[in-house]
């Protein structure tokens, strides 16, 4: 599995078909509020196999601190530690970057999952304007 950042449109757009179809198809988050202004400044990373896209991250600078999130698998490739594999290799290049801290906005039921990468969950549950509840994380890196 290669997981790199997406420099070109087409390896961005790559990017957003995956979240489209595990936000708005699977998830069935409106469309709206799955795309935002943030898309055209964030960093962001495609998993790729030999078959193709797989998975995707995006991080936005906040000041010392790399907001994580968008973070999603297609559905085939579940189950095979590529959600943490992605997750390892964004918090690797945002440390390289110079942040001193990771932070995500976490689905409550993916909350250990990120805990098992070192975040901790901070603050009451909260629904993010998706009808889905979350929890704010943060992780040192």
């Amino acid at each position: 599995m290669k997981i790199a950042l997406a420099e070109t449109d087409a390896l961005k757009q790559a990017c957003f078909a995956i979240r489209r179809a595990v936000f708005i198809e699977e998830q069935r988050i409106p469309e709206p509020e799955e795309w935002d202004d943030y898309d055209a400044i964030a960093l962001h990373y495609l998993a790729e196999d030999a078959f193709g896209p797989a998975g995707t991250a995006r991080v936005i600078s906040r000041d010392d601190s790399a907001k994580i999130g968008r973070v999603a698998v297609l559905q085939r490739h579940r189950g095979t530690g590529l959600g943490a594999q992605i997750m390892r290799a964004v918090m690797a290049d945002a440390k390289a970057r110079g942040f001193a801290r990771a932070e995500l906005e976490s689905q409550v039921y993916a909350i250990p999952f990120y805990g098992r990468l070192g975040f901790v969950a901070e603050g009451p549950e909260y629904d993010d304007g998706s009808g889905i509840m979350h929890r704010l994380m943060r992780a040192d890196l």
